[in-house]
């Protein structure tokens, strides 16, 4: 009975809502809309100047060189992590690929909680700001504990030199301290790549492709602040100097941090638009309640009137056919009519806001195995320079520095894509934008996939030039050349894609959370990549066998590994392919913009009388 009452009662319900402004709730709506437009008629013209004097590229190039300076910190712990946990810690090497692999995942996975407190409370710029401080103060950690207590004698550490047993409250503040570096730096993440395309008013054409240049420049700026920790760092500390390379990089992000609030009164602000959360667990409670009930058709769904939506500083999305079972919590029934309970009548947008979230989640679920490829740079890949050899007479290259050909890959393929790619597909494709996110992100995958497949050919290699009774091989390390510059050549395409695609489908209301999604991939790829190690080595190691990934790598075959990945990130690419064609991208109401246009030309008339 209730599925024929719905259709007998939806269109006239929603022809008496209309006439009853939609019930008192959007009255009440309605009537503070109405009232602020009488009281401030100068208002519009005021945000109007805000926007023209402040934000633009001054700020955002703020904001790029806190990113390059916060990433110079980040990696001058992270990239040679791994050795440090071996050589200082005597942890084997399957134990230390997995600890740095969680370690990063914790990173990545703390940007979601930067995120929603960055949408929902404290918006963008106080978010950045107090989760530097945290990361500062988890470097100064780290410094402190390495020269006090983990570093005995002094320049061990070196892969010669042996450290003293460490003592437990070493050992305790050195993880206190690198999980407070992943907290600050991965809170920090989502809202500062989102802060900085804040800076930018889409309803300008010109600045609006200079926000979607920003998100190419964003991940530019990390590459170069991460070249320094790759290469002058990262010698330091394998040379045993580590609480050097911890200070310098308590240096960069206290620098980093000082640039970031040198900007405070020029920039740009968007207002936080409340928790995301029950307004999305509002649209599945709104629907289970009306199970039963037949969704009504586009035009009668409940929406309120005005360009402004119910949720506060967030523009109206509008109606799609996917996910059509969630229109029932949009959909007018009698009993609406009596009482205004947003747990079970929503707004249009606010059911295409929970429908934006499940259109995104097949996406990012594609996007995990390729976070694992790019882990690998940061655990095995170094393990597996560090056996090789890496000597240029009486210079000793570090294994972790080799990170610095995908930087350099990552550097010159973006300028490569930036200068002729994009001209060149926009003329072939007629989409200014060159080739769309999804098709970057695919392309990101196969190169991906390319680099596995050169990091287990270097290993065949690798294992068959091992001379008996000694632990580095033969090989020279400029071998892991290809598999790095793959890597860094998947990144312009996957995760600059990915910053691009989840900034620009995620609503305004969950903006920081769409960019948190790129970092949660990684977080992702990591712990499965640690938990892929675990599962590898529970199954090769039975018995006497030493495994694909032994402590001793010249008697394992981390080849196997490696091909393993590659066959993965095949199959998710076939998935991805349905994935991002099933895919129908967010649409928003543009009729925001003709208010836009109106404050502006009401302030140019202003500004010449």
């Amino acid at each position: 009975m209730a599925t024929v009452d719905s259709l007998n009662f939806t269109d006239e319900a929603a022809l008496k809502v209309r006439k009853e402004n939609r019930s008192a709730h959007v009255s009440q709506i309605l009537e503070r809309s109405c009232t602020e437009d009488e009281q401030n008629n100068v208002t519009k013209t005021k945000l109007s100047i805000i926007r023209k004097s402040s934000g633009g590229w001054k700020l955002a190039s703020l904001l790029l060189l806190n990113q390059g300076l916060a990433t110079l910190a980040f990696f001058g712990v992270g990239v040679n992590l791994v050795l440090f946990l071996t050589r200082v810690l005597d942890q084997e090497n399957a134990y230390a690929a997995n600890s740095v692999s969680k370690w990063t995942g914790t990173v990545y996975l703390c940007s979601l909680i930067g995120a929603f407190l960055s949408d929902s409370y404290w918006g963008r710029f106080l978010t950045c700001a107090v989760f530097q401080l945290i990361f500062v103060l988890g470097l100064g950690l780290l410094s402190l504990s390495s020269w006090l207590f983990l570093i005995k004698p002094s320049g061990c550490g070196d892969g010669i030199a042996i450290c003293m047993p460490t003592s437990k409250i070493g050992v305790a503040i050195f993880y206190l301290s690198i999980y407070l570096v992943a907290f600050g730096y991965g809170g920090h993440q989502p809202s500062v790549a989102t802060f900085g395309a804040d800076q930018f008013d889409e309803s300008n054409p010109k600045q609006k492709k200079s926000k979607e240049a920003f998100f190419c420049y964003f991940y530019f700026a990390l590459n170069v602040g991460s070249l320094f920790s790759n290469t002058i760092l990262v010698y330091f500390e394998d040379r045993g100097e580590w609480t050097l390379g911890f200070l310098v990089a308590l240096v960069s992000a206290i620098v980093a941090l000082v640039s970031f609030l040198f900007g405070t009164p020029k920039y740009r602000h968007i207002e936080p638009c409340g928790n995301p959360l029950p307004r999305v667990a509002q649209v599945f409670v709104a629907s289970a309640r009306k199970w039963d009930f037949i969704p009504a058709t586009a035009d009668n769904l409940y929406e309120v009137e005005g360009p402004e939506s119910a949720i506060k500083g967030s523009r109206k999305i509008l109606h799609s056919n996917e996910f059509s079972f969630l229109d029932k919590a949009a959909t007018i029934t009698q009993s609406d009519l009596v009482r205004n309970d947003p747990w079970r009548l929503c707004t249009v947008t606010q059911v295409e806001e929970a429908k934006c979230v499940l259109k995104m989640l097949p996406i990012w679920l594609c996007t995990i195995i390729y976070s694992v490829v790019f882990t690998q740079m940061a655990s095995l890949f170094v393990e597996q320079g560090d056996v090789m050899n890496s000597d240029m007479g009486d210079f000793h290259l570090p294994a972790a520095s080799m990170s610095a050909f995908d930087i350099c890959s990552v550097l010159i393929c973006t300028g490569i894509y930036r200068k002729f790619l994009v001209p060149l597909a926009g003329k072939l494709s007629g989409n200014p934008k060159g080739l769309t996110e999804l098709q970057r992100m695919g392309i990101g995958l196969v190169i991906g996939m390319l680099a596995m497949l050169a990091a287990g050919a270097t290993e065949v290699e690798r294992l068959r030039h091992v001379i008996t009774g000694q632990k580095v091989s033969s090989l020279s390390i400029f071998w892991q050349i290809p598999q790095y510059v793959l890597v860094g050549a998947s990144e312009v395409f996957m995760y600059v894609g990915q910053l691009e695609f989840f900034n620009g489908q995620a609503p305004d209301g969950i903006k920081s959370f769409g960019s948190s999604l790129c970092m949660a991939s990684i977080s992702l790829g990591n712990y499965v990549s640690s938990m892929l190690v675990n599962m590898v080595m529970e199954i090769t190691a039975r018995g006497k066998k030493p495994g694909w990934i032994p402590d001793d790598l010249n008697t394992g075959h981390m080849d196997r590994f490696y091909f393993l990945i590659a066959v993965l990130t095949a199959f998710d690419f076939v998935i991805y392919l349905f994935c991002a064609k099933w895919y129908k991208c967010i649409s928003l109401d543009e009729s925001w913009k003709e208010i836009q246009m109106k404050a502006d030309e009401d302030h140019q008339v202003l500004s010449r009388v």
